[in-house]
């Protein structure tokens, strides 16, 4: 909204005519969401703790995670907060890709929000069924797919899944693209819900995850970049730029409360928004095979519970100590914080890879 006034007195004054550039209400919005969430935080934590809206560790969990019980949860709803405004202030309100990932990031946000308001009434680490929950999370993709569909049908977008490493395999999947739409969206929130086990954990490999994908927006929607690096092209893409800036300042002023010892956790209300988000991203800028390096950690994470249960009812035991993988390292003897700053290297290396696919074509 602000870029849209600001832009429209550079007629009258040139100076107002540099609001134009991507990257400089990118660096805005993302100064913007890190100072909002740094501002609201203690506001937010103080709610919270009013409201008892405490966290209730998993029975089965590390024994020593007993003693985070009682913290607050639902910071999420600072985390939203913090991307959403931003990115309407300093975006083009005109864009129907901001729209889309805005809306994709309230919605999962919503479904987090009621699987944790079902733990906090019933006091309980159990919210929503894991039926419904999926569910729910379907419908949200399958309404972004077939927006995507639609727009499509009108040449503002194309279902073809582009895979890196061979700039010709791009097959267009035409209305199939609902279902991969589905499994990219609803794969990324769950993995970032998996993640998010440890203190700054999550958060953390969100900051990471989405300054690599302001590059991939930023290069997706500038149609000379894309050229010569022989990735598609969308038009207006770009301008998701500003939401990637978003969530990295969020990121960032979240785990300014959520470093290890955390005083706020983000709930499923945060790891669902901001895992939809990003599958959200991928999806709008064509990168849905890509995502897997850019969120390699969150990838890594759910393989391993998937194995861990696939192991225990298949042969009746287990591959690692405990899954998710972060819990695994915890029992063997690391310390958390140990383990979240390995975890944050292991997603920059990811990160690093990711980007490395956009010239090795």
């Amino acid at each position: 909204m602000i870029y849209r006034l600001l832009f429209a007195l550079s007629e009258d004054v040139s100076a107002f005519n540099v609001f134009r550039y991507l990257t400089l209400r990118t660096a805005l919005a993302t100064l913007t969401a890190l100072l909002l969430s740094l501002i609201l935080g203690p506001m937010v934590i103080r709610s919270l703790q009013q409201l008892q809206v405490a966290q209730v560790t998993r029975e089965e969990g590390p024994a020593h995670h007993a003693v985070k019980t009682g913290t607050p949860t639902m910071g999420g709803l600072l985390i939203i907060t913090s991307v959403v405004v931003p990115t309407l202030l300093w975006a083009d309100p005109g864009n129907v890709f901001v729209w889309m990932a805005v809306l994709s990031c309230i919605a999962f946000g919503v479904i987090g929000f009621i699987d944790d308001y079902i733990k906090v009434v019933r006091r309980h680490n159990l919210g929503l069924t894991s039926g419904r929950k999926f569910a729910l999370q379907v419908v949200a993709a399958a309404g972004l797919g077939t927006a995507l569909v639609l727009l499509a049908g009108e040449g503002q977008f194309t279902t073809d899944l582009a895979f890196p490493f061979f700039k010709n395999l791009q097959p267009d999947l035409g209305w199939f693209f609902i279902i991969a739409v589905i499994v990219v969206v609803v794969g990324s929130a769950n993995a970032v819900n998996l993640t998010d086990g440890l203190d700054g954990l999550a958060i953390g490999s969100v900051g990471i995850a989405s300054g690599t994908f302001a590059i991939l927006c930023y290069a997706t929607g500038n149609i000379r970049i894309a050229e010569y690096l022989a990735i598609p092209f969308v038009r207006g893409a770009g301008e998701l730029t500003i939401l990637c800036g978003s969530l990295v300042g969020a990121s960032l002023g979240f785990l300014w409360y959520n470093c290890h010892p955390a005083e706020v956790f983000m709930g499923d209300v945060g790891s669902m928004a901001l895992g939809g988000t990003i599958g959200t991203l991928a999806v709008l800028t064509k990168q849905e095979i890509v995502l897997v390096l850019v969120g390699g950690l969150f990838v890594v994470e759910a393989l391993s519970v998937i194995l861990q249960v696939g192991s225990f009812r298949l042969r009746g035991r287990r591959i690692f100590r405990m899954a998710p993988l972060h819990h695994h390292f915890e029992l063997a003897g690391w310390p958390e914080s140990k383990v979240i700053i390995r975890f944050w290297i292991a997603a920059v290396i990811f990160a690093l890879m990711s980007l490395a696919t956009l010239k090795l074509r």
